[in-house]
């Protein structure tokens, strides 16, 4: 049980630095979509160099899951069209709902009930996702 508890700080951690780095704000995702501010290309460059950091501290120190599992990384096949296609659908939903997977969830926490509707209908996408994956484009 204490090995879960750091991944709930960790959480709760997450939900600060979304609140408070304004990444939840309907208006700025709204601002992004306009190009009308870096503020929020800012946190997603941010976090793509700090996920970079991760992956390589990952690799050259052999870390483990939370099952003492190695972390392994396989190479993926970058074909234009299904990173493409999967990228329009997935930039779309964020667009309209202003909100992604993790300011999804954050925004629940802080107390948006409405969020619920946008869960229901990602965990809906994922689903739809797993029954149509063998007949989607490779």
């Amino acid at each position: 049980m204490l090995k879960l508890f750091k991944f709930l700080i960790t959480g709760i951690l997450f939900g600060i630095v979304m609140t408070k780095s304004e990444a939840i704000s309907w208006f700025r995702i709204q601002e992004m979509f306009r190009f009308q501010s870096f503020h929020m290309y800012g946190i997603i460059f941010t976090a793509v160099a700090i996920g970079l950091l991760g992956v390589q501290i990952i690799k050259r120190f052999n870390v483990r899951d939370i099952g003492g599992n190695p972390i392994i990384f396989n190479p993926k096949d970058m074909s234009i069209p299904r990173y493409l296609i999967g990228g329009t659908i997935f930039g779309l939903g964020w667009a309209m709902t202003g909100a992604c997977p993790g300011p999804m969830f954050v925004n629940f926490g802080y107390g948006y009930g409405m969020m619920v509707l946008i869960i229901i209908g990602a965990l809906a996408g994922t689903l739809m996702y797993g029954v149509l994956r063998k007949r989607l484009p490779h």
